[in-house]
């Protein structure tokens, strides 16, 4: 069996979000500002205890929602190296990467129909009457998702920010949930519920005893790794529908490059939305980007847009997990991209 990996080593941090939850029931900021300071300072105490490290430079991936996670703790990382406060350290910072994110929910949502009914596939998920039904609630939901990240008061944002978040699920994900698809792959029936996937060897590996020592999760923790904890779902329901756009924007005029990509059979975080928002994205090259000519990378495995630093790839025949899906493919795509070369 090949086995696809990297052989460098960024910064890598382990912490717990059921311990935050404590500290999450308040506002939408609030409640981001204190996970990316968390996950911050594990990254900070990482190089000070393998300082042989700290020169190298320090990519930020996620996916899914690490739409949020990404450009938000690259971003906190970016304005803690401009200001340089005295006791702390400057983090190499040479770029940010997102994989089938959430990032900026009032262009995404608005291609859940789409994505259900005229995917690049020609695969009608819903039939045409519950495609009229989205696309006519869609309009509602993106309503309320600009009042989510127009509110000025903390108390007002908590309110809008989590109606929004129950109105356009229950509209825009939950008639193609009815179907029994994998909202992950377009082309494949749920397996294994509740995720789709089994994740049985994930889950008793990380449970070994031998494991959690050598993570050093101690009995604070969970007493057991679940692959996806729905109470700690819910406490980011206030953050969900938060407009993490403009973090990107800022690392793109700091000449921090940024790579969206996505693969084209995921429903949930699908590349039409990711695509949409990376074309609507404001800062200073936007028209260069906007005109840049969409062209074939890596043997035709995707579809890329770049200019400035910045790059849309759609990887095809790949659902949510793109490095699952297309392992060589994803390979070659996160070393081309830490490696700075065009696509």
């Amino acid at each position: 069996m090949k086995i696809h990996g990297l052989n460098q080593l960024t910064c890598c941090g382990w912490i717990s979000l059921l311990e935050l939850g404590i500290r999450m029931e308040n506002g939408r900021t609030r409640m981001r500002k204190w996970w990316v300071k968390m996950l911050i300072i594990s990254c900070r105490l990482f190089f000070q205890s393998h300082p042989e490290y700290k020169e190298n430079p320090l990519f930020i991936v996620g996916e899914s929602y690490g739409g949020h996670y990404a450009p938000a703790i690259a971003h906190r990382v970016h304005m803690g190296n401009k200001e340089r406060k005295e006791g702390t350290e400057v983090l190499n910072l040479k770029g940010v990467a997102v994989g089938n994110g959430l990032t900026d929910p009032k262009i995404q949502y608005q291609y859940y129909a789409d994505m259900a009914y005229k995917n690049s596939h020609g695969i009608q998920t819903i039939p045409k009457l519950e495609y009229d039904a989205m696309k006519k609630a869609t309009p509602q939901c993106i309503q309320l998702i600009e009042q989510c990240n127009g509110a000025k008061l903390d108390f007002m944002a908590k309110f809008f920010c989590q109606e929004a978040y129950a109105y356009c699920n229950e509209a825009l994900t939950t008639p193609y949930m009815l179907t029994g698809l994998n909202p992950y792959d377009i082309r494949e029936e749920c397996k294994v519920k509740p995720l789709c996937y089994d994740f049985s060897n994930v889950e008793t590996f990380l449970n070994l005893p031998s494991t959690r020592e050598a993570l050093h999760v101690t009995s604070k923790s969970a007493e057991k790794w679940s692959s996806c904890n729905y109470s700690i779902n819910k406490m980011f329901s206030s953050d969900w529908m938060a407009d993490l756009s403009p973090k990107v924007s800022d690392l793109l005029e700091a000449r921090i490059p940024v790579l969206i990509y996505a693969g084209d059979v995921d429903f949930i975080c699908n590349y039409m939305g990711n695509r949409a928002w990376t074309l609507d994205l404001e800062w200073k090259h936007k028209f260069e980007f906007n005109e840049a000519e969409d062209h074939d990378w890596g043997e035709k495995s995707g579809l890329a847009k770049s200019a400035h630093g910045f790059t849309f790839l759609q990887v095809y025949d790949a659902g949510h997990m793109v490095p699952s899906d297309q392992p060589e493919v994803a390979l070659k795509m996160i070393t081309q991209f830490m490696n700075g070369q065009e696509f």
